[in-house]
């Protein structure tokens, strides 16, 4: 038996009563008390996650940036001009040659020839592999950062909140969303993964507990990877391995939109995007919404108007009160369906994402 991975700060977790579990192969906080509580701190104040097991991969190179714009189906060359000690940061997927999708990712442009990469923990190994054999032949290096912890720090008042103990703190206000800047050893980025505003924060990890313990002290929430999954759905945002993974195209999950078509790019994947999108898609991604009792959970099975789909992540809302979803249904599917749930169909609503953004209910109840 593999003994599961932990960051640097799994002591800081146990000592603050963190009910543990694996994930990914790494052992990780699921909450710290109420999951509910601290969804809902995410919302009104502040919270903060432990990402450390995200990896961190940096390119370099001369061919870093043709090597990038050959790999992934979003245009890093949009990454230029972030300006003095500003760099713009990029959501995209990289594909497989038949167009599925190996990952989802954040890249960063952090110098001339560099860049930086997020890539998600349970597919590590196959990504490392993916981008050292893809770089075989190019002028570049492709470095794992696994000396770096990364924190999450989510909500409306995680900026003023990360300010107050961050080097350079005051020039958080400056920064835009989807934007980065370094501040001594301290790389802030204004992305997350809760529809909240908030930074992540990438530090050496010998730095990262006094942070996490001065965060808390300030009243930010310790939050688990519970209360991250249930923002996150209420965000409308995917999680790789259920929402997609190699067997699904940007086009099925509701990736279309990171997917540049615009240039003339021979990306990886992009002639069978092309024959998808000429031919047109058959099931795509939808949100839907349960007014009654229930919980809507993976596998469902959804009846449309089209035709049948499933539920590919599903849970209680506590910001909404009901429970939602991201399924896969035919294409054309829309307004009233049912869900199976335990060999019974229930009402549904098929709804278009993100059911909160903000804090803010983005998609009617009624």
């Amino acid at each position: 038996m593999i003994e599961s991975k932990r960051t640097c700060l799994y002591q800081a977790h146990l000592d603050m009563g963190a009910r543990m579990a694996d994930f990914s192969g790494w052992r990780m906080p699921i909450a710290y008390g109420s999951q509910l509580e601290e969804h809902h701190c995410v919302r009104r104040h502040a919270g903060m996650f432990d990402v450390s097991h995200m990896t961190i991969v940096d390119v370099c190179g001369t061919a870093a940036e043709a090597y990038l714009r050959r790999l992934l189906a979003n245009d890093v060359a949009k990454l230029a001009g972030g300006g003095a000690g500003r760099y713009k940061a990029l959501y995209s997927c990289m594909l497989r040659h038949d167009g599925g999708v190996i990952d989802d990712l954040i890249a960063y442009r952090i110098g001339e020839e560099e860049f930086r990469l997020v890539v998600n923990a349970a597919t590590r190994a196959k990504d490392l592999a993916w981008l050292i054999e893809q770089a075989e032949r190019s002028d570049i290096a492709v470095t794992e950062r696994d000396g770096l912890a990364m924190l999450a720090v989510q909500g409306p008042a995680a900026l003023p909140e990360v300010a107050r103990l961050a080097p350079g703190g005051a020039a958080l206000a400056m920064l835009r969303p989807f934007t980065a800047m370094r501040s001594e050893d301290w790389f802030i980025a204004r992305t997350g993964y809760t529809g909240e505003d908030g930074v992540e924060i990438m530090l050496p990890a010998s730095k990262a507990l006094g942070v996490w313990r001065a965060l808390a002290a300030q009243g930010v929430a310790a939050c688990g990877l519970g209360a991250r999954d249930t923002l996150r759905l209420e965000a409308g945002l995917n999680l790789y391995g259920q929402d997609m993974d190699e067997s699904d195209t940007p086009l099925e999950c509701g990736l279309a939109w990171t997917v540049d078509f615009a240039s003339d790019r021979a990306f990886v994947g992009r002639e069978a995007l092309e024959r998808q999108r000429e031919a047109g898609v058959s099931m795509v991604q939808a949100g839907l919404l349960l007014p009654g009792r229930g919980v809507l959970r993976t596998g469902c099975e959804v009846v449309t108007n089209a035709g049948r789909g499933h539920v590919r992540s599903g849970t209680f809302s506590p910001t909404l009160g009901h429970s939602i979803a991201l399924a896969r249904v035919p294409a054309g599917a829309k307004g009233s369906c049912n869900v199976i749930i335990r060999g019974r169909q229930q009402p549904a609503r098929i709804v278009k994402p993100p059911f909160v953004r903000n804090g803010k209910i983005k998609i009617s109840l009624d």
